[in-house]
């Protein structure tokens, strides 16, 4: 039984998921926490990264009743957009910035401000945010021009742990137009951008990795890694690809199809076979893991959002979401923008949440209710700037990451969309994803054609109640436009 792993290195931990290559079966699963990190400062050692791998795949094994070195192939998914700095040995300069790290807002406003937002959308498909590895590149340049000075590669997480399993500088066209440097469409990175709004004395051609193609691997395990992890050596690597790339990959979405995930972060996504150009600034046209295109919108604040009013409430996630669903969606109640950590979409990374409509009427259903909703109407909007740039969304709505699990955050999206949601049987998609990709790479077949082989069967499908939540949505635009104008950025 050929047997391939699949990389899920988040904001917060690895996840190591194990499967039968033939049928797809999963066969185990182990995960390891990362290092907590608090923006708007948000930065890791990649080397945490690497001792959860090995602690992960050591638990997915013992779950599965292997060893490593039994696993024939393998592929890594990450966070998108951090920067890892490596000098000229391919040690890491410095602790990694993760998207989250928003101190590289200034750079971003001086990027978009000196090129011009429309310029920037046509060249890359997208508006640098603080998100973006362009402008942490920007912020190493003002505050640390030595490390920039010794900087002989830069790579974002995904690529850096396919790095020490094989000592191969690659990236893969899902996780490379997420830089702000990468222009999937004409499949070329724009060193030109870097040469003229970062620095001119950067080699940027030296310093950028090679883009791979869906099923090109990216090397085979060395030696060093696999007595490090337990694995055969010249096992082969997959390209890798973004965590919400390879989670598409892992959820079987195809054209019409639209996903909601609710992670740290909260991300709205489509397919599309040719690129989109959003010159509002929220969709990001970035490209997908299969060769096509993922327009997305990303949120700041999702899933923490319910985490930090748990707490206010005295209670945990499970009780704050029964206490949403115990709500009466007829009744008033306070509109909630979420924006507890800035923003990402709409770009206000200083921005801080708002709750408004408090009285002496008001509950504890009816606000956790509003918790729920603040997240998903931040995402909705996400949704309809992705239909405003014609990109069909009319197939299944389908609900992913660890806020999915959330029987409250099913319910209100379904009732925000009025339309039904589901869950697929994925609780790990971008793992599971990742082992896609490697069993295409193993196997040869394409990678479409293996996502549709392995495509999970519903789990759980969640109708929408009767209730006025468009009048509820309106007012919470009303109140975001407010946050907006208030914020200053």
């Amino acid at each position: 039984m050929p047997v391939v792993a699949g990389i899920d290195s988040s904001t917060q931990s690895c996840t190591v998921e194990l499967r039968d290559a033939d049928s797809g079966v999963r066969l185990g699963t182990g995960r390891a926490p990362h290092p907590v990190t608090h923006p708007p400062l948000s930065e890791q050692d990649p080397e945490a990264w690497w001792r959860a791998l090995g602690a992960a795949l050591n638990l997915a094994c013992q779950e599965a009743g292997v060893r490593p070195n039994a696993i024939d192939a393998l592929s890594v998914t990450a966070q998108c957009h951090g920067l890892v700095a490596l000098d000229s040995t391919g040690g890491v300069l410095r602790p990694a910035k993760l998207w989250n790290d928003t101190t590289s807002a200034p750079q971003a406003t001086r990027l978009v401000t000196q090129y011009g937002a429309r310029e920037w959308v046509r060249a890359i498909g997208l508006t640098p945010t603080a998100a973006l590895t362009v402008t942490k590149l920007a912020w190493l340049a003002d505050h640390e021009p030595g490390n920039l000075r010794r900087l002989a590669a830069v790579l974002v997480p995904h690529d850096w742990l396919t790095y020490r399993l094989t000592g191969e500088r690659t990236t893969d066209r899902s996780d490379a137009s997420g830089t702000g440097y990468y222009a999937a469409f004409e499949q070329r990175w724009r060193t030109d951008l870097l040469a003229d709004l970062v620095s001119e004395e950067v080699d940027w051609d030296a310093v950028v990795p090679k883009v791979l193609g869906p099923t090109e691997p990216a090397g085979h395990v060395l030696p060093q890694a696999s007595a490090e992890l337990g694995l055969r050596p010249g096992v082969p690597v997959g390209p890798g690809g973004g965590d919400q790339h390879l989670g598409a990959v892992g959820l079987g979405l195809k054209h019409g199809d639209v996903v909601y995930s609710l992670g740290t972060s909260g991300v709205v996504f489509s397919a599309s076979t040719d690129p989109v150009f959003d010159f509002t600034g929220w969709v990001d046209g970035v490209a997908d893991a299969t060769g096509g295109y993922l327009p997305l919108v990303c949120t700041l604040n999702a899933a923490k959002v319910t985490d930090t009013f748990a707490r206010l409430l005295g209670t945990d996630v499970i009780g704050l979401g029964a206490l949403a669903l115990a709500a009466d969606p007829a009744q008033q109640r306070p509109t909630l923008v979420a924006y507890l950590d800035g923003e990402r979409s709409p770009s206000l990374p200083r921005a801080q949440g708002l709750l408004a409509g408090l009285t002496t009427a008001s509950t504890r259903e009816g606000l956790a209710l509003s918790v729920f909703e603040g997240v998903v109407f931040g995402l909705v909007r996400g949704h309809r700037a992705i239909e405003a740039v014609g990109v069909p969304t009319s197939g299944n709505v389908l609900v992913a990451g660890g806020g999915a699990r959330s029987p409250a955050y099913r319910q209100v999206l379904a009732d925000v969309l009025g339309r039904p949601v589901i869950t697929r049987d994925a609780p790990e998609a971008s793992a599971r994803g990742a082992c896609v990709q490697a069993a295409a790479v193993l196997s040869g077949t394409g990678i479409t054609t293996m996502r549709d082989a392995w495509c999970p069967p519903p789990a759980a499908t969640v109708e929408p109640r009767p209730c006025d939540s468009a009048a509820v949505m309106e007012s919470y635009l009303t109140l975001a436009d407010q946050v907006q104008g208030r914020s200053g950025d």
